[in-house]
């Protein structure tokens, strides 16, 4: 199986980027994972807010392939704990998936479309956080999924 996270708009800072190099870098020694960033739309200042969510939708579905599972990071996701979250992408692995894709959305969530594509919803937290931040918050949380069905001693419980 390969892990791919798709996210609308490039992480400018670079105490972000070293992060999401870091923990991608030690995923890689796991299972194939690939991080596809989708540039930002752009005079999003002349667009109303579903409009914005339509047309990176389009951008978002131009990347999903018919036997991909697509799973949204969702304010209104189910969440998980660690472990919980290692047990779940167990069960992905062993249905057989080619491709499990995570999607962090644009400023307004995800159109329609997107949700009625979607295979799941997970939620990081109750509170929001920056969609650059979202990125090595989640990617950690994969990383350590795996070193949780390896039993290496990185997660403490």
């Amino acid at each position: 199986m390969q892990i791919k996270l798709l996210a609308i708009g490039k992480t400018d800072h670079a105490s972000i980027q070293d992060l999401i190099r870091e923990y991608s870098s030690r995923l890689g020694y796991y299972i194939r994972f690939d991080l596809e960033v989708i540039p930002d739309l752009k005079n999003t200042k002349s667009i109303s807010e579903t409009t914005q969510k339509e047309k990176e939708g389009e951008l978002i579905l131009k990347k999903i392939q018919t036997s991909d599972e697509l799973i949204l990071l969702d304010e209104r996701g189910k969440t998980f704990t660690s472990m919980e979250f290692s047990d779940y992408l167990q069960k992905k692995m062993n249905a057989g998936l080619r491709q499990l894709i995570f999607v962090i959305g644009g400023p307004y969530g995800f159109s329609e479309a997107v949700y009625s594509r979607a295979n799941g919803k997970i939620s990081l937290s109750k509170m929001t956080f920056s969609h650059q931040m979202i990125r090595p918050f989640f990617i950690e949380q994969i990383y350590r999924a795996f070193t949780i069905l390896r039993n290496e001693p990185y997660h403490h419980e």
